[in-house]
């Protein structure tokens, strides 16, 4: 994973010099601001305590500067992930008790060793099997999530249970208690975010609002008008140990390990993708940060937390303050330490409120209004991957939602392939090309040469169809037909389903006294299939060709006839 002389560890802040401390201390502070009132809202999030969301950022920060690539990936508690599994453990236990917490640790433990594997075993393709509206509608649907669930907290309402349905109808219910002074607080804060996000990106406009908004609690005496406030937090100086569960636990906790696995990865990927400097990070960059990230989660679950993830706004702070390296993100979270040891006691009076118009914030931010505009304009079938995908996350259970998207994104993805046919291509004159028709200038056919390509890679999925197309255009020139090219430039392996299929064709043709010749099969891998399947020593020596044009000299003897353009009327 790395070249010869590069050690594994410590990869975040390689080249770091003097010069870059004071982007990264500026970068640092800055992070730090915008990540203690966002990891104490995330751990809400999820029903867990604000110090562990605390232990989750320090833990994530730490493991990811050790082992990571990325110079700027944030890692820690994360709102993209914390409803999901928030979900799927309060069907496990109940919501924030003793169990309800090592299954969360637990989590974290299972979620660390899948992403770091994935990493070892370099799957960092695996990230790219979520297409962009389904992850557009996965993110609409997490955001509705977030919504549904911190409403009642922003209204100063008994926070609420169940599916977004039955959240939303209890808000509804309770629309005469509504805490004014708890709602006036959500709005503020949720409003000051926003503008400072607005103004720019090196205001700490979380802490600001935040700060602000604990202040007026105290100053107003808030509590005693029922602004609900986060009470004397108890020491949670981190330490290593496993969680109290068992092999059960871990039995039940697989789908839910796999479903946080792939959305980590996603992200992950994206993230570093996002902020290479470049636009592509290198795929072993990439696998090393999920190596990075999962390590993070590993160490969040042996301290007591939960799983973490590459945060993509945090990272963008970190990239517009100034950072250089990973240093940034450990000054940020030695600051968090020292909040967590020494400094919770002014923490007691935050308005969960105040927590919940920050998560409000978070829920707009990951909404992705350009993408959805974008694909309802240009491609409005793809569009109804992003409604079905957030639809099914938000009125199926989350966990069976997420699921269903990552089905959605495959099947999508399979069908795109299944779509594609086989054309015949036309000799563009006084050239060596070979190209599909209706291009100008006009193509023209060389008499009984049927050239045919394929416009997809061949595999099980479409195999059927290419054998229909073959052969029917092969029936549609019977009589006159004497030579078969496949142009298999498109072919980048071969199946064993595709190979019994090419075989079939071959027969076929040479049943019908026609010879078959395979022209620029260019991959590697389809080579090397070609021959363990049988087909290259099938077709011989004079059956393979690097180009068409070549292909069609030789079977014609240099002596080709011009017929009829197919563009006039289709036939010779």
């Amino acid at each position: 994973m790395q070249g010869p002389g590069r050690s594994p560890l410590f990869a975040s802040v390689r080249g770091w010099s003097r010069k870059d401390l004071g982007g990264d201390a500026f970068a640092g502070l800055t992070l730090a601001a915008i990540a203690i009132p966002e990891q104490m809202a995330t751990a809400r999030l999820g029903d867990l305590s604000p110090q562990a969301g605390f232990l989750a950022f320090m833990a994530g920060t730490v493991a990811f500067a050790l082992l990571g690539a990325s110079r700027h990936i944030s890692v820690g508690a994360d709102s993209t992930i914390t409803p999901i599994f928030a979900a799927g453990l309060v069907i496990l236990a109940a919501s924030g008790s003793p169990h309800y917490q090592a299954l969360a640790a637990l989590l974290a433990l299972m979620v660390g060793a899948t992403v770091t594997v994935a990493g070892l075993l370099r799957l960092g393709w695996v990230a790219d099997l979520l297409s962009v509206p389904v992850t557009a509608g996965f993110l609409a649907g997490i955001s509705i999530h977030i919504v549904a669930s911190q409403l009642p907290e922003l209204l100063g309402l008994p926070s609420g249970s169940g599916d977004v349905f039955h959240r939303l109808a209890a808000v509804y219910d309770g629309l005469s208690d509504i805490n004014p002074y708890s709602a006036a607080i959500g709005a503020a804060v949720f409003a000051a975010v926003a503008l400072c996000e607005r103004i720019s990106a090196r205001i700490p406009g979380p802490l600001i609002a935040l700060a602000a908004a604990t202040l007026v609690v105290v100053a107003f005496g808030l509590p005693t008008r029922g602004v609900a406030t986060l009470g004397t937090l108890p020491t949670a100086a981190p330490g290593l140990h496993l969680p109290e569960v068992t092999f059960e636990d871990m039995r039940t906790l697989v789908p839910l390990t796999l479903l946080v696995t792939i959305v980590i990865m996603v992200q992950t990927a994206a993230t570093a993708r996002s902020f290479s400097g470049n636009g592509a990070s290198d795929p072993d960059d990439v696998n090393r940060d999920f190596i990075g990230v999962g390590a993070g989660s590993l160490l969040s679950g042996f301290i007591g937390a939960f799983p973490v993830n590459s945060s993509p706004p945090r990272t963008a702070i970190s990239v517009e303050t100034g950072g250089r390296s990973q240093l940034a993100g450990l000054l940020a979270a030695a600051i968090v330490l020292v909040l967590v040891l020494f400094g919770t006691e002014p923490l007691k009076n935050v308005p969960h409120a105040a927590l919940a118009g920050i998560l409000f914030f978070v829920a707009t931010r990951i909404l992705r209004w350009q993408t959805f505009m974008a694909t309802l304009r240009q491609a409005p079938t793809e569009f109804l991957l992003i409604f079905a995908t957030a639809l099914a996350i938000v009125a199926l259970p989350i966990e069976i939602g997420v699921a269903i998207g990552i089905g959605l994104s495959l099947l999508h993805g399979v069908w795109t392939i299944t779509q594609a046919r086989a054309i015949e291509l036309e000799h563009v004159p006084g050239t060596s090309i070979w190209w599909p028709p209706d291009s100008k200038p006009a193509g023209e056919r060389i008499a009984g040469v049927l050239v045919v390509a394929f416009q997809a890679p061949l595999s099980f999925v479409n195999a059927n169809r290419f054998r229909q197309d073959f052969q029917a255009m092969v029936e549609r020139r019977a009589g006159n037909l004497k030579h078969v090219v496949f142009e298999a430039s498109s072919i980048i392996d071969i199946d064993y389903t595709a190979a019994q299929t090419l075989r079939e064709v071959i027969a076929y043709c040479r049943d019908a006294g026609m010879t078959f010749s395979i022209a620029r099969l260019e991959s590697i891998r389809a080579q090397k299939a070609l021959s363990r399947f049988g087909i290259a020593a099938m077709l011989g020596p004079d059956g393979i060709y690097r180009s068409v044009d070549d292909a069609v000299r030789t079977l014609t003897h240099g002596q080709r006839v011009v017929a009829m353009p197919s563009s006039a009327d289709g036939k010779e």
